[in-house]
């Protein structure tokens, strides 16, 4: 077909021959002028009877299909009368009868593409299998939608299936008349001439703001400024295809750049109904259905700047998607013009978020810095350390253990004061205040943000979206129908909560079974913790031995570490099938309920054994004569001398750097090229012949984006994020270096993110959104939350208030001296239960009272063992620490909250400035109309009068005309009559 009798025509079917010359920009149809805005991809396989997509003459009458239908073959030749399909007017019908025609000339030049037709009431007798059966099925409700599409004003080009079985490409264009129907439809507001200046206000902040400018223009990215001066801004309105003078339309086929085009006929797209597919749904329920394997836009091309000439894509890899351009912003409105609102706002979210950990990471240093310098004058750990004051502890285990020495343990001691100091508080307090300043300035960057990309006035799109079903949803609509018209007890009109409850209860049971399973997980490495250490302790290798504890705590979080990242990818596969067994309506609702689900199993999964460490570890285990034990063998482990903290912290850190190293970054690479390597494998033809057409047609942009990884949404990027955001704000206090090595982490995660976004993943339809939805629910809930969890990790975990306590309430001087003592109980030995007593003891001399860590009384007190007075009193103190800092944090967040607005006050002004300027410019607009009418009108009324006037005057000179001739005539007469 010639490329140039193509142009100015409507396409039924733009069908490339295999030795036609294809574009060689890999962006258009054939013909190198139209563009391609959206690619569909689909798997053909023709029958055995069909050879390289002739068919064959001789078909065996066994079946007799028509339009899916079986007959019998006395059927054969009573074609039934034309009828238009259901949903086309009698127009549309005839329309489509010469578009037939037309196509059928067309053919009489091209290879049959198969040997069946799914017109209505066309009757072929063919012999198929059940796989042919579906093959043809499918085929058909391909040519409906297609068909469909054309009818939508869209323009198709795919290529000519003259091979056995093979991928298809069907590239879809939009013309002008189809873009500009459809932007008025979505309302898409796009720039008019009109420009207005954005006052940039006055005062201190701004010329602070400047200076900053100025230092950081090293760091800005190298892109040209999107809409030319950045103090101008073009008004921007609603489309309207009766205000066209209103807007800067110099080149039609430029006005929407490729993220606007495409997103327009992915609305079409999913709008065009297909009736044989019996569902309303167009495109996501034909790839759900297996019709289409994938629909998919282009990227603008290679992002690789050696092999083609600029654009956004190569900028975007050039100046932000490489770990070169670490040290630069982002370009978020060229991220944003090139994928969409959502992403944009993703990655504006995630930049802020690595900004503001940079003050917070600063912080933490110093305080872990302070631990540092001050654990020479830390008088509890000097105590600990004294050989000469000595404390005689009890043994750890039955039997096998010893007593030990305190000093023993002076190194742990040491090491618990750097993340176990007075500093610690306040840095709770800091990162308590930071979470919520983080929210407030996260709102309002996001409200400038929709001010500058037009996002303002959104509510209505997102409804529309909001009530839009999905395939999934109909069809288990359509199923109840047909059950409810079987057994005529009324019409289903909608899923009511009854028809949902199985679905919750299994939810219900899953979600408690999971949780449950992470607690079993919890449990086994606790278990493996105490039977690991009791079999230690027996080892006649003294080394072994004393690095008892050392080797349990590493081995078993290392353990724990590789159970979290296993049952998290079996929680994120769990999450989202109980969400679509519970069939939600919407895109919308089906999002934010996989969300909830995959978010609870895994905040469960990530944090369950570090709540159990820092909460519940050394809480039960008794006393000396009276433990706990498990399974009546194993005694109850307890924390290490120095505390539980400690142990925290190591459980925290290996934890939050595994997650990040091998589960965010290794996974990120790794499963991406593994994926793209088995597709490759996949795909390989092994006819040469195949392998000749597919390498002739390699550096076309459908193919190269096809061999891409499909987008799959940003719940992962965001879960993942969410979850390093609970690290570094829920047990901040145990771990103060968590923001360093979160922002470490996320200086490389934004390049890999981008990276991946840019060149290997398949480009994402561009979806507006005028916020980051339940994940801002999400991140407030978890800095509440964190609040609590710090107040009690400072009274309950640390010895921060025992150590208050003791200072105030029990220091003859004042000091922390003796200390260590107050803190340690008296037990008598002899009163060891039988059986329990150290067997070898390698003390030198008998050992009558041993000591413990507790607030109990001695073995010579009248009450022995009972929990004493400075028990109640510490216990008392905790309760009132946890009451006050919660209430005093919480207070001071509502400050800042108060103090810092919502909405920018210049943004709030240049929003009310340009409704002002939309109402000014259509007033003007609606009076030049109203001076053209009167003016029209006057005109027409000095006309009127002018000929009005010509006409009495012409009707005057007339007269006198007719009254002079008449007295010529007399004249005359009268002279005749003389003479």
């Amino acid at each position: 077909m010639d490329p140039e009798s193509l142009q100015g025509l409507p396409v039924v079917n733009n069908y490339v021959a295999e030795n036609q010359e294809i574009a060689t920009s890999g962006m258009h149809f054939s013909d190198g002028k139209r563009k391609v805005d959206y690619v569909l991809v689909y798997h053909y396989r023709h029958r055995p009877t069909q050879h390289n997509g002739s068919p064959t003459n001789h078909r065996p009458p066994a079946v007799i299909v028509s339009n899916g239908n079986s007959v019998t073959p006395e059927e054969i030749g009573k074609t039934p009368p034309e009828q238009p399909l259901p949903g086309e007017s009698h127009n549309q019908q005839q329309k489509l009868k010469g578009q037939s025609q037309q196509k059928q000339q067309n053919q009489e030049h091209q290879p049959a593409r198969n040997g069946n037709s799914c017109h209505p009431h066309e009757v072929v007798v063919v012999e198929m299998s059940h796989q042919d059966a579906l093959e043809e099925e499918k085929r058909c409700q391909r040519e409906e939608f297609e068909h469909n599409l054309i009818d939508a004003g869209l323009e198709l080009e795919k290529d000519i299936e003259n091979r056995t079985q093979g991928l298809n490409f069907v590239r879809i264009h939009a013309p002008w008349h189809v873009l500009s129907r459809e932007a008025e439809f979505l309302k898409i507001k796009v720039p008019t001439k009109k420009m207005y200046e954005v006052k940039q206000g006055s005062g201190i902040m701004v010329k602070l703001n400047a200076i900053w400018n100025k230092c950081t223009k090293p760091l800005q990215p190298n892109v040209p400024q999107l809409g030319g001066n950045a103090k101008m801004k073009p008004l921007s309105y609603p489309f309207s295809r009766d205000k066209m003078h209103l807007y800067d339309i110099k080149d039609k086929d430029t006005f929407f750049d490729n993220a606007t085009r495409s997103r327009i006929v992915h609305e079409i797209l999913k709008r065009t109904s297909c009736t044989k597919a019996k569902y309303s749904m167009g495109i996501t329920t034909l790839i759900a259905n297996n019709v289409y394997e994938s629909a998919y836009p282009l990227h603008d091309g290679d992002y690789d700047h050696k092999t083609s000439e600029l654009n956004e894509r190569m900028l975007l890899h050039r100046e932000w998607a490489r770990y070169g351009a670490f040290y630069k912003y982002q370009p978020v409105d060229l991220i944003r013009k090139y994928f969409g609102e959502k992403i944009g706002l993703y990655f504006a979210w995630l930049g802020l978020y690595t900004w503001l950990l940079i003050p917070a990471s600063l912080v933490g240093i110093i305080v872990f810095l302070y631990g540092c310098i001050t654990i020479d004058d830390d008088i509890p750990s000097k105590e600990m350390c004294y050989t000469d004051q000595t404390f005689t502890m009890c043994p750890l285990c039955d039997k096998a253990c010893d007593y030990w020495n305190l000093s023993s343990a002076c190194s742990t001691a040491r090491a618990s004061h750097l993340f176990d100091n007075p500093a610690t508080v306040f840095f709770s307090i800091f990162m308590a205040l930071w979470a919520t300043l983080f929210l407030e300035h996260w709102k309002r960057l996001q409200m400038r943000l929709s001010y500058f990309w037009d996002l303002t006035g959104l509510e209505e799109e997102e409804e529309r979206i909001k009530e839009h079903p999905r395939p999934e949803y109909e069809t288990k609509l359509l199923l109840m129908k047909e059950k409810c018209k079987a057994r005529k007890n009324g019409k289903k009109e909608k899923l009511t909560w009854k028809d949902r409850i199985p679905a919750y209860l299994v939810n219900f049971g899953a979600i408690l079974f999971m949780i449950a399973l992470t607690f079993s997980a919890v449990f086994g490495v606790i278990i493996y913790r105490i039977t690991i250490s009791a079999a230690l302790a027996l080892s006649t290798n003294e080394s072994t031995r004393a690095n008892v504890r050392v080797t349990v705590t590493a081995t078993a979080v290392i353990i724990n570490l590789v159970v979290i990242l296993i049952l998290d990818e079996i929680y994120g596969s769990v999450a989202k099938w109980l969400t679509e067994i519970e069939v939600p309506k919407t895109e919308k609702t089906f999002e934010e309920r996989l969300i909830l689900k995959a978010f609870l199993l895994k905040f469960v999964n990530s944090y369950a054994s570090i709540f159990y460490v820092a909460f519940f570890k050394g809480r039960f285990v008794g006393r000396p004569g009276s433990y706990n034990y498990i399974f009546n063998d194993y005694r109850v482990e307890e924390c290490a001398p120095g505390g539980c903290l400690m142990e925290l912290c190591i459980q925290l850190s290996i934890i939050m750097l595994g997650k990040q190293l091998i589960q965010n970054n290794l996974f990120e690479i790794a499963i991406p090229k593994l994926k793209k390597l088995f597709r490759k494998l996949k795909d390989e033809r092994t006819d040469s012949r195949e392998n000749s057409l597919h390498n002739s047609r390699e550096h076309q942009q459908w193919v190269r984006d096809y061999a891409l990884e499909p987008f799959t949404g940003l719940t992962p990027e965001y879960m993942e994020m969410i979850i390093q955001f609970g690290f570094v704000t829920l047990f901040v206090a145990s771990f103060p270096l968590a923001p360093l090595f979160a922002l470490l982490n996320n200086i490389i995660e934004v390049r890999l993110d981008a990276k991946k976004f840019v060149a290997e993943l398949r480009r994402p339809d561009a979806v507006r959104a005028k916020d980051i939805g339940i994940w801002y629910n999400i991140l407030s809930g978890i800095g509440k939350f964190a609040v609590i969890i710090n107040a009690f990790v400072i009274s309950v975990t640390s010895d921060f208030i025992p150590r208050l306590v003791y200072q105030y309430m029990y220091s003859s001087n004042g000091s922390m001296h003796g200390f260590i003592n107050h803190t340690l109980s008296y037990f008598n030995v002899s009163h060891l239960k039988p059986g329990t007593q150290p067997e070898n003891s390698q003390f030198s001399q008998d050992v009558v009272f041993c000591r413990y860590k507790d607030y109990r009384e001695p073995p010579w007190s009248s009450n022995q063992y009972d929990f004493s007075k400075q028990y109640w009193t510490v216990l008392a103190v905790r309760l009132a620490f946890v009451i006050l800092f919660q209430n005093l944090v919480m207070f001071l967040s509502a400050v800042v909250d108060w103090l810092i607005p919502d909405i920018p006050k210049d943004i709030s002004e240049q929003i009310k400035r340009e409704k002002s300027l939309i109402v000014n410019v259509f007033l003007k607009e609606e009076h030049k109309k109203l001076q053209l009418l009167e003016n029209f009108i006057m005109h027409d009324k000095q006309r009127a009068k002018t000929e009005n006037r010509g006409r009495r005057s012409r009707a005057a000179s007339f007269c006198q005309f007719s009254r002079s001739q008449r007295g010529s005539f007399t004249s005359f007469s009268s002279h005749h009559t003389d003479v």
